[in-house]
């Protein structure tokens, strides 16, 4: 019984996750080692990688030679000084123009390819951190609601939620790292961009450095103490011989629920849909927290059938996996109704400023773009549909697995465009990010799951949480 109460880390899984985490390293750190670091060294890399380009070259010689002509017909038929002289500035100015546009032109593919690894590290970052906000905001709901079916899952949901502190710390890090201009992903961070840019400059009372730090520690802060005190009062509980803490987890729980439901939209707003400042939806939030929200409902699904086929977590049975079926094919079916909303409300109205977000995503991202519309919703459609596949593990272990490796692709569709534009490839960099924070995950989640027995055998609702049954 010690065993199924009390879970041990197995060296097998721990060294899994510290291999992973090398690995991934390793791939990141040579993604930003073969990062171009001066705008020559990415013209060199594009020309390696692309032939022989020399349009820009092609277009000076058409406009000199066009010039030239112009100039000797104007000299022969009218035989004007004038006029020649006139001539001479303006070819002077076109080329001077095509010069700076070419300038300009280098200057944005050199960040664009400097951007790859740190826009694979922070899609990576942001995903994994995404799942467990995901898990804490479901959690919430759980402990407010006051459902009977889901205690003895919440020692799974706690050890989840513990990756989130460690995790946003590195998203904190990389926006930090942004603001000094070690990267282009945020380019409002840019203050030459700023200057010429009368869209981005009439929002700097919103997108400026110093508030948008000052948010991003507002937030996480906030959602840490929620954790840190729910995970509190749930051990506490245990040992208690009274349900005051169990009461106390129900009211910090709904008053994190309207704090979340508001600086999850928010974070969004700033952390992904920031990196376009041009753009904006107002249905962001929303399909963010869907994302989330689906991804760690499937990691809480995932971890629980590890646990239970390794011997732990006898009193989970088939219906609270079924349940957790329910809920990953429901947020589903959910997060297809944000995207098609957003995305048909874009595209009908038509309007530049707009569709443009998803004209470069099915032009440069095309594969990506609609294989994560497959992951995430026709797959699980397919596979969940059915009530009784939802109670079979390998089911659910393989929808999960997609549903995940999709909101990974659904962050690098939001993400990667905006930061590298039509650059992209899933590389050593962007796979090397996903290994390292993978195991980072399963390191940090896995060895929270040691620190307290695997059912909270204080919680007044445990009972009938063990007979849940339909």
């Amino acid at each position: 019984m010690e065993k199924q109460m009390m879970y041990i880390f197995p060296n097998k899984i721990k060294k899994i996750a510290i291999a992973f985490m090398i690995v991934g390293f390793f791939g990141l750190a040579y993604g930003f080692l073969s990062a171009p670091k001066t705008i020559e060294e990415s013209k060199a890399m594009i020309e390696a990688n692309h032939g022989d380009h020399h349009g820009a070259e092609h277009d000076e010689d058409n406009l000199k030679s066009h010039g030239t002509s112009t100039i000797s017909e104007g000299s022969e038929n009218h035989h004007n000084d004038e006029l020649h002289s006139n001539l001479d500035t303006n070819l002077n100015n076109t080329e001077a123009q095509s010069e700076g546009h070419e300038d300009a032109h280098d200057k944005h593919v050199f960040h664009q390819l400097a951007n790859k690894p740190w826009a694979a590290f922070y899609v990576s970052a942001f995903f994994f951190f995404m799942v467990s906000l995901g898990v804490l905001a479901f959690y919430a709901i759980q402990r407010a609601s006051q459902a009977g079916w889901s205690p003895v899952l919440f020692r799974v949901m706690e050890g989840i939620t513990a990756y989130m502190l460690p995790g946003g710390i590195i998203v904190l890090v990389i926006l930090f790292l942004s603001s000094l201009h070690l990267n282009h992903l945020f380019i409002w961070m840019d203050p030459e961009v700023v200057a010429h840019d009368k869209l981005i400059a009439g929002k700097t009372g919103y997108l400026n450095t110093p508030f948008f730090l000052a948010r991003a520690i507002f937030f996480l802060g906030g959602w840490s103490l929620y954790r840190f005190f729910s995970r509190k009062f749930s051990l506490a509980q245990d040992k208690a011989s009274d349900i005051s803490n169990h009461k106390k987890n129900f009211r910090i729980s709904a008053a994190f629920l309207v704090f979340y439901i508001v600086t999850e939209s928010i974070m969004s707003w700033d952390w992904i849909m920031s990196v376009d400042p041009h753009w904006f939806s107002t249905l962001f939030g929303w399909y963010v927290f869907a994302s989330m929200f689906v991804s760690g409902i499937t990691a809480i699904a995932l971890i629980t059938i590890y646990l239970k086929s390794n011997g732990y977590l006898e009193f989970v049975n088939d219906s609270h996996i079924h349940d957790l079926g329910k809920f990953m094919f429901g947020i589903s079916i959910f997060w297809t109704y944000l995207w098609f909303s957003q995305f048909m409300l874009i595209w009908y109205s038509n309007i530049p400023e707009e569709v443009t977000y998803f004209i470069s995503r099915i032009e440069d991202y095309n594969l990506p773009f609609f294989g994560m519309l497959v992951m995430n919703f026709i797959f699980p459609l397919l596979i969940l549909m059915n009530s009784d596949y939802k109670r079979i593990n390998y089911f659910i272990v393989m929808a999960g697995i997609v549903i995940i490796l999709g909101h990974y692709m659904d962050v690098f569709n939001m993400i990667m465009p905006s930061a590298v534009g039509d650059k992209w490839f899933i590389g050593v960099p962007e796979i090397g990010g996903f290994c390292f924070f993978l195991g980072l995950f399963v390191f940090i989640v896995f060895k929270e799951l040691t620190k307290a027995p695997l059912l909270t055998t204080g919680d007044p609702y445990v009972q009938e949480s063990k007979n849940f049954h339909y």
